[in-house]
């Protein structure tokens, strides 16, 4: 098929490029494998920065963001199950691998979903944060190219796939979640969602 064919020419250029730039192995693996780490400060930064709005939809979507994520991963093992798409490094042996062969199937990458699930969600909660969390979503993505362990339409299916989850998700409980926050606000767990006055949460 076509499309078969235009991304593995994708991963080769991806792959052939890696080779040629060995400086950038050791921080693409880094990134690559525990990069879910930054991802995970990025969940922290939107949370404390939710607390200092007066209003509670920025605290609901910061809230959604982590659990968006983890429903959206959660979705995505079936569909991966589904598909058996191979690993890049199956279909082409002799190719650059800096990560340690994966025995689970390729297509969507979990890595790709889980930073294109948060990116999304973060966006929902703070603009400029969110619009860093995309990039790093996008060098998450590439990273997982790079290293060998997927191929491009798998991380491009990723991102989106996450980002959908957490978006419609959100659209979904926005509503309990403000309401929850909202309520919450006028309980002693007030600090966890508001550096607001305590009179402005009556």
């Amino acid at each position: 098929m076509m499309w078969q064919s235009t991304q593995s020419d994708w991963f080769l250029a991806v792959n052939q490029f890696a080779q040629s730039t060995p400086t950038l192995h050791a921080p693409m693996r880094l990134y690559a494998e525990y990069g879910v780490v930054l991802f995970a400060a990025v969940l922290l930064a939107a949370w404390w920065w939710a607390r200092r709005d007066r209003n509670p939809t920025g605290m609901a979507a910061a809230l959604w963001a982590p659990a968006g994520a983890l429903l959206a991963i959660g979705l995505n093992q079936p569909l991966v199950n589904l598909v058996h798409a191979p690993r890049p490094y199956t279909v082409f042996p002799h190719a650059l691998v800096l990560v340690a062969h994966s025995r689970d199937y390729s297509f969507p990458s979990d890595h790709a979903v889980m930073a294109g699930a948060v990116a999304a969600g973060v966006l929902l909660t703070h603009r400029r944060l969110g619009v860093a969390a995309a990039v790093a979503a996008v060098v998450m993505a590439f990273a997982r190219v790079y290293v060998g362990a997927h191929f491009p339409l798998d991380v491009m299916v990723g991102l989106l796939l996450g980002a959908a989850v957490t978006c419609s998700g959100y659209l979904a409980v926005r509503r309990l979640l403000i309401w929850g926050v909202t309520g919450l606000t006028r309980t002693p767990l007030r600090p966890l969602f508001t550096t607001a006055e305590a009179s402005l949460s009556r």
